[in-house]
């Protein structure tokens, strides 16, 4: 499809913005306005989500078995693009779970 076909008179711009709107996720625009976030579908970032669950999940148990100064530190979690790391994917600390129980 010729583009130059708007200014021609023989592609409507209805037309026009529905091409450009349906581009596929790995054409150059979408990578042009998006960065590297256009590579990252639904399932990557789900994939990410779990190796980052797991790894916790293994920092807690040696954690959990491990004395007071002998602690690994918390894992960091994978990079995303266009994700700042925060608070909220940070894990919490031994003394913050215990802190949030209670001291138990």
């Amino acid at each position: 499809m010729d583009l130059l076909d708007h200014y021609r008179g023989t592609l409507s711009a209805r037309r026009l913005r529905v091409l450009v709107q349906h581009l596929p996720a790995d054409s150059n625009l979408v990578r042009a306005l998006h960065g590297e976030q256009a590579d990252w579908r639904l399932a990557d970032h789900l994939l990410a989500t779990v190796v980052d669950q797991l790894a916790v999940a293994n920092w807690l148990f040696v954690s959990a078995n491990s004395g007071d100064g002998d602690r690994p530190e918390p894992p960091a979690p994978l990079p995303r693009p266009g994700i700042e790391e925060s608070a909220a994917t940070r894990a919490s600390t031994p003394e913050e779970i215990a802190a949030f129980f209670g001291g138990l």
